[in-house]
């Protein structure tokens, strides 16, 4: 098994103080290469449940099982690119150990070969997107968390980014969770 979930609960304090549920009750098992995904409206604790697996967040009452020495790949809800840094740069600061021709892979595969030197503020939405997303392919993940990867993109764009990102992780086998 590698990822095990279990949240008793997760409270956040209202301005007032009062304690506000944001979790309860929830329990998620996946085993290696397999993929979930958690759908909900808006303001559910989808985020939430992704901060906890990813450590950011450790007030909550339950347990989380990751593998030992497991490496995470996370894609967050805004690209969150280096804005000084091109695409390739922000790809090799994530992951220092990979070869420039696993980058130009990733790049092309990801449809971002031609932009490779870019910069964030010369990219579109739908390419920071990829550029996110192939910045946390780069350091081989066992696990990959998506935090609404395909958020405020064109219907078509959003297709075509799904069946790429299925592919990729049927490809590589990482465990996935989204949220959407």
């Amino acid at each position: 098994m590698l990822l095990d979930v279990a949240i008793a609960s997760k409270d956040y304090h209202s301005a007032d103080g009062r304690p506000r549920r944001a979790l309860e009750d929830l329990r998620l098992t996946l085993k290696r290469g397999e993929g979930g995904a958690v759908v909900g409206p808006s303001g559910c604790g989808k985020t939430t449940l992704l901060r906890i697996v990813a450590g950011l967040d450790r007030d909550f009452a339950g347990n989380v099982a990751l593998p030992h020495h497991g490496r995470l790949g996370m894609v967050f809800q805004e690209p969150r690119l280096l804005p000084w840094r091109s695409v390739a740069d922000n790809i090799q600061i994530a992951a220092p150990h990979a070869s420039r021709a696993e980058i130009e892979g990733l790049l092309d595969t990801l449809g971002l070969a031609g932009h490779a030197e870019h910069f964030p503020r010369q990219l579109s939405l739908g390419l920071a997107r990829r550029a996110a997303l192939a910045r946390a392919l780069a350091i081989k993940p066992d696990l990959l968390l998506l935090d609404e990867p395909l958020v405020s993109l064109d219907a078509a764009l959003a297709l075509e980014l799904r069946d790429l990102l299925a592919r990729l992780i049927d490809e590589t086998h990482v465990t996935t969770l989204i949220v959407t």
